[in-house]
C-alpha cells in the first residue's frame, strides 16, 4: 500500500531576537504549529520535523488534513509604488 501524501501550509518571517540577531520563524497555520532557525533552510527542515511529531502524536489529524488541503491560502507578491496610484500582482 503507498503511502498518502499531505501538503501543509508553511509560512516564513524573518524576525530579529531581542539580541538583534535574525532569526527565521516559521509556522504552520492550519495546525497552530511553529518552530525557527537561523537560516531559511533551517526554519524549514525545523517546522518540517515539528510537523512530524506534533502529527506523530495526534494522528487523528490526518482525517482532518484532507480538508485541509482544500483551503490552502493563495500567497501572490504585490508591488506597490509609492505614489500609490498602481499596482501589479506579481507571480
Amino acid at each position: 500500500m503507498e503511502d498518502k501524501k499531505y501538503f501543509l501550509d508553511i509560512v516564513i518571517n524573518k524576525e530579529k531576537l531581542s539580541n538583534g540577531e535574525d532569526v527565521y520563524v516559521s509556522q504552520c497555520p492550519s495546525l497552530g504549529v511553529v518552530s525557527q532557525g537561523a537560516t531559511i533552510e533551517e526554519a524549514m527542515g525545523m517546522i518540517k520535523e515539528s510537523v512530524e511529531l506534533y502529527l506523530e502524536e495526534m494522528p487523528e489529524i490526518f482525517e482532518e488534513l484532507d480538508d485541509t488541503r482544500k483551503n490552502l491560502p493563495t500567497f501572490s507578491i504585490i508591488e506597490v509604488k509609492k505614489n500609490g496610484k498602481t499596482s501589479s500582482i506579481i507571480r
